[in-house]
């Protein structure tokens, strides 16, 4: 063997950040105001109760949820000594440029450019089509989980 072979050092062609889009926790575990993974959907809870042990087992959560995109409602009852996925969800927000074939120009505070979000069909998008044509700056919070992003909020940028 040379010196060669030995400092031989594999190449990879992609690195990611190793960073899961969910992460497991007891249901017993959660809150309120936390978020959960139901039926593949992120979800913010706005309820919770837990039932007591039954004759033969577990006692049981359960999970009232709202999805954090679309806003529909979602149940989900487990014992609570079972695990359940958690997404990771960021919140990021974007100065508003422009909206250009109903995709949003965004533009973040270290100046990047974000071009591949849609104008939201819902009042968030009138609102911000209703700021740019009145000459306001509008201020907008993505939130991102499971790989989707979507505009929650719109207020006007105090610059």
């Amino acid at each position: 063997m040379s010196d060669n072979e030995a400092l031989d050092v594999e190449e990879y062609s992609q690195a990611g950040s190793g960073a899961s889009l969910t992460f497991p926790i007891q249901c017993s575990a959660l809150r309120k105001n936390g978020f959960v993974v139901i039926k593949g959907f992120p979800c913010k809870i706005v309820d919770m109760s837990t039932s007591k042990t039954g004759k033969h087992g577990h006692a049981k959560v359960n999970i009232t949820a709202i999805d954090i995109f679309t806003g529909k409602k979602y149940e989900e009852i487990c014992p609570s000594t079972h695990n359940i996925d958690v997404p990771n969800v960021s919140r990021k927000e974007y100065t508003v440029m422009d909206v250009q074939d109903g995709y949003l120009s965004l533009l973040d505070a270290a100046g990047e450019v974000k071009e591949d979000l849609p104008l939201p069909e819902d009042d968030i998008g009138k609102e911000i089509s209703q700021m740019l044509k009145d000459g306001k700056e509008p201020l907008v919070s993505v939130i991102s989980a499971l790989g989707k992003e979507g505009v929650v909020s719109v207020k006007v940028s105090n610059n």
